[in-house]
């Protein structure tokens, strides 16, 4: 049986349907993490997110990582 379970997102308080037993179909699934990403919503967050957050916050990494790399060139 496919578990399914009302969650609120504990980033914006939304609520989304969370299908953990069935990933590949869950609002989660359609966003694309690298490893570093999910590291760095896992050392923010341990419960799930809405998509719209996880965009939010891997959009943060990415300029965060940008914003590394810019001041590394600069010394």
């Amino acid at each position: 049986m496919t578990k399914h379970e009302m969650k609120t997102c504990v980033r914006c308080q939304k609520e989304f349907e969370c299908k953990v037993g069935s990933v590949t179909e869950c609002q989660c699934y359609a966003v694309s993490l690298t490893n570093e990403e999910r590291q760095y919503i896992y050392e923010h967050f341990e419960d799930c997110l809405c998509a719209d957050c996880m965009l939010e916050l891997k959009a943060e990494f990415i300029a965060a990582q940008k914003e590394k790399s810019n001041e590394e060139w600069s010394h």
